[in-house]
């Protein structure tokens, strides 16, 4: 029953937050190879880190989960094989800035440069794009959002792991409101965030769950998303 209350509760928070409230919906059938019954998200920021993230792909490997990583631009170089191996072991990833800086109020010259410049790292490395963006902090504008032009990524569960730096309760805190559709925030730089997340994935798999990336979740509810729009998770 408490994790019925969660779809209600993000419903509150993404119309406050600007997420879409669904987006554009696909013809029922239309490129939507998975169920979207008990599919669920897990995303992390702020990586690479040689030692945490290479731990956390091994276990995702080891329990086929899949996973969204929107990286910080000036962490790539030194860590390119980390972000190929994310690539060819079925991870989506996106960008998180070069600098990890706040979006809003910051220069047309300043938003350009800190998504563009990842941009054409990730596109360099990876080929492809236009990456996904995840705002850092979750802060953008209708402005900045225009100007992007790619679909921009929140969450529905954040159990603020940076703060607390302890598994057991960034575990609790995540499986407390986990529900299909969800999108979880979590940073692959923490030890305690790593060993968290392969918790909560052993936890959530026990459940039925299959973890997917961003993408898979969206197009499996039938989002086609679209460029400039905010999207918190896979049904709001």
């Amino acid at each position: 029953m408490w994790r019925g209350r969660l779809f209600f509760l993000c419903l509150a928070l993404a119309l406050l937050s600007g997420c879409a409230p669904g987006g554009p919906v696909a013809e029922a059938g239309a490129d939507a190879q998975l169920p979207a019954d008990k599919l669920i998200a897990i995303t992390f920021d702020d990586g690479p880190r040689r030692n945490t993230t290479e731990q956390l792909l091994d276990g995702l490997q080891e329990r086929g989960a899949s996973a969204t990583f929107f990286l910080i631009g000036k962490q790539i170089e030194g860590n390119e094989d980390l972000v190929r191996r994310m690539q060819a072991e079925g991870h989506q990833v996106g960008s998180h800035t070069w600098n990890h800086v706040r979006l809003q109020g910051v220069s047309r010259e300043t938003l350009q440069r800190e998504v563009g410049r990842t941009e054409e790292t990730l596109e360099a490395l990876l080929g492809g794009g236009p990456y996904w963006l995840r705002p850092p902090y979750g802060a953008v504008d209708a402005a900045d959002r225009e100007l992007l032009q790619v679909p921009m990524i929140k969450w529905s569960i954040d159990p603020r792991d940076w703060e607390k730096l302890n598994t057991a309760q960034v575990k609790a805190a995540v499986l407390e409101n986990a529900a299909p559709n969800q999108i979880i925030l979590l940073h692959d730089i923490y030890d305690t965030s790593v060993d968290a997340a392969l918790e909560i994935v052993d936890t959530l798999q026990g459940e039925g769950y299959r973890f997917v990336t961003v993408q898979e979740l969206l197009e499996a509810n039938g989002i086609q998303p679209e460029a400039g729009v905010l999207y918190c998770s896979g049904d709001i």
